[in-house]
């Protein structure tokens, strides 16, 4: 099955990548769902590392909900600065922390549905939290994965819901925990959107190289 060899193939170049930030973090808080949650909505249009150092700064001062609610959503924006729309991302990291503890005890629901039932929490940040937070096998779509999955020609969808959906009903479920990750750290090194790196890349020769003009 082609799938057995991307992975394969993924699972090897992966050695040679960075670790992407909300995993990193995952590994360093111990897959602490809260802070999972809250260092994927970080993470949205930012780049790793300042991913990881505002995650940092913010749970240096506030690692809980109830913590969080004793700041206020200036203060959550100005530890969480640079990121991009942090002075939103401020405000949404707020009420996340208020309706975990209005509605779950503080607690973060481990089901897609009533992770997607919280304002603000989309598909890929529910999808993450299902497998950094608690290791469940969820599929998680960003640019990366919908990019290199179309562009490989393995689906051909409109945007990351789509992909997801899609990926749900051919990639096998032993593969979902690891599938973002890998392709995460793949996208942002070899498969990049403009130029990709083909004549070093390990899977090319599964790959479709659907609307790729050029290429190094």
């Amino acid at each position: 099955m082609i799938f057995d060899a991307i992975f394969r193939l993924l699972e090897d170049s992966y050695k040679r990548f960075n670790t992407p930030s909300v995993t990193q973090i995952a590994q360093i808080i111990k897959n602490d769902p809260y802070q999972v949650l809250i260092s994927t909505i970080i993470s949205l249009r930012t780049k790793d590392e300042v991913t990881l150092a505002a995650s940092k700064r913010l749970f240096g001062v506030a690692s809980t909900p109830s913590q969080m609610l004793e700041l206020s959503p200036q203060e959550i924006s100005t530890l969480i600065y640079p990121a991009g729309f942090y002075k939103k991302k401020g405000e949404t990291i707020y009420n996340i922390s208020k309706e975990l503890l209005d509605r779950f005890g503080g607690k973060v629901p481990k089901d897609l549905e009533t992770l997607l039932s919280i304002k603000g929490v989309g598909r890929k940040t529910a999808n993450l939290v299902l497998v950094e937070g608690f290791g469940i096998p969820a599929i998680c779509v960003d640019t990366h994965v919908h990019r290199i999955m179309n562009r490989m020609g393995i689906v051909h969808t409109k945007n990351p819901d789509e992909t997801e959906l899609k990926l749900r009903e051919i990639l096998p479920e032993k593969y979902w925990i690891k599938w973002n990750e890998y392709l995460v750290a793949y996208g942002q090194n070899i498969c990049k959107p403009i130029s990709p790196f083909c004549s070093t890349c390990n899977i090319q020769h599964l790959c479709a190289k659907i609307k790729v003009s050029k290429w190094r």
